[in-house]
């Protein structure tokens, strides 16, 4: 048995960051006694009185206004507070304390207007408490519970979210049991992606960076456990890059409800972004009226060439092609080719160049490992030769494909059309998912022809 003073090197590293990512961040302000002392719940605080400095009761909280931005514990930027019949706005700057049973102003002269929301600003009771968030380091959609707020750099601030159903029951006991703060199931807020303010997104810094660190298949289980607004919410928070990614891992049926829900502009980004051949499949099954909008809100080059893939039958080539390649001349230089390369690598084009000659037939499927050990001033005509790339046509069955495959192992094969000109190429995933609903295509699953 291996003692853990035995562990290599790296091994005691991995295990050390898979343990961070399940407790949250070492220097969670959480793990601070001072911060741990002074937790204030929010569930507990709605409804308590508002005092200035005299003591005299002004009125009683109705919600907590906190700003977004770079921050990764939003501040109080100010308080809801029910004076008489009417709803005022106080300045979070005028909080001298705050209790867990009472909130104490720092003058005996308060400026009350009533309540416009700014943009960036957020109602912690209205928009987020008993919402849907997204614990980052759990991988988990969770709901918050209560929410916690305590003095941090000179301001108050929202520093964690209970997520226990336990604490969720304590709240309809009404007074002291209600008001006090139980953080057993406390989650670090920067560890969080709350989902909930007027734009329908809280943006914090801290989890905006930690969900572009996860991967698309993670995000994709996530944007699934979410609904409505909030699902949309978090597709928001992504860059459009990792958002697209995240969508080509959803199951169809969600990714279909999802893109009904977003609107066509948004849509259309996102369905640009994705492969070609994952956007043709996902507009095949919207309605024609609604693939239409979203071919319209599209680059007028991008619409024309998902047009033509989603009129391609998908039991033929063209119908599980993707129109990702880098395509280059036989006189191009191979360092022209290798920046073309470096310039397409978000997509998913890492097994090489095509090559064409002056007329745009094909000639050869040129792997990076031969453009990386040549020289840089070489033409690529020099690098052309056998074995030869394997190639299908466009209008090619399912069962030549699979075959072409299985004699080439490579990693993909070229599309042409009539003219021998490239127009995609088929990679082993895109075979994959072809062949899930084979026997509606014909095909034996047991007849081994990968």
């Amino acid at each position: 048995m291996t003692t853990p003073s035995k562990l290599p090197i790296t091994g005691v590293k991995k295990v050390a960051s898979q343990v961070e990512r399940v407790v949250g961040r070492r220097d969670s302000v959480l793990a601070r006694k001072s911060i741990r002392d002074s937790l204030v719940s929010l569930a507990g605080l709605i409804g308590c009185p508002v005092r200035n400095e005299d003591g005299r009761e002004i009125g009683r909280l109705v919600d907590v206004v906190v700003r977004h931005g770079e921050d990764a514990y939003p501040p109080v930027s100010g308080l809801i507070v029910k004076v008489g019949q009417r709803k005022s706005f106080i300045d979070g700057a005028r909080i001298a304390k705050l209790t867990h049973n009472e909130i104490r102003l720092s003058s005996t002269t308060i400026n009350l207007t009533d309540y416009k929301r700014r943009e960036g600003e957020s109602l912690l009771d209205g928009d987020v408490l008993d919402h849907q968030i997204v614990d980052v380091n759990g991988l988990r959609v969770v709901r918050s519970s209560d929410l916690y707020l305590a003095p941090l750099d000179k301001e108050i601030r929202v520093v964690g979210v209970d997520i226990s159903f336990v604490t969720f029951l304590r709240r309809i006991f009404p007074g002291a049991l209600g008001r006090r703060a139980t953080p057993q199931h406390v989650l670090d807020w920067s560890t969080v992606a709350s989902l909930a303010d007027t734009s329908g997104v809280v943006k914090t810094s801290g989890s905006k960076k930690a969900l572009s660190q996860l991967r698309p298949a993670d995000l994709a289980d996530l944007i699934e456990d979410l609904a409505g607004r909030e699902q949309s919410a978090l597709i928001e928070m992504l860059d459009p890059e990792l958002a697209a990614d995240a969508l080509e891992e959803m199951e169809d049926d969600e990714l279909q409800g999802l893109l009904r829900g977003l609107p066509e502009d948004r849509a259309a980004q996102l369905l640009s972004r994705m492969e070609p051949d994952e956007s043709a499949e996902v507009l095949r099954d919207l309605d024609d009226e609604h693939r239409e909008d979203i071919l319209k809100a599209m680059d007028s080059k991008m619409a024309k060439q998902l047009r033509q893939l989603i009129s391609f039958d998908e039991t033929l080539a063209g119908g599980i092609m993707t129109t990702h390649m880098v395509i280059a001349h036989e006189n191009d230089s191979v360092g022209s080719a290798l920046k073309s390369l470096v310039e397409n690598r978000d997509r998913d084009i890492s097994d090489g160049v095509v090559i064409v000659d002056a007329k745009g037939k094909l000639m050869d499927h040129i792997q990076i490992i031969e453009l990386v050990a040549a020289k840089s001033g070489d033409a690529l005509s020099t690098l052309i030769g056998p074995p030869y790339p394997t190639a299908v046509n466009i209008d090619s069955p399912l069962e030549e494909v699979i075959e072409e495959f299985s004699n080439n192992r490579g990693a993909s094969i070229v599309v042409i059309d009539e003219k021998g000109k490239p127009v995609g190429r088929i990679l082993a995933d895109d075979l994959v998912d072809a062949l899930k609903p084979e026997e509606q295509h014909g095909l034996s699953k047991g007849s081994g022809a990968l």
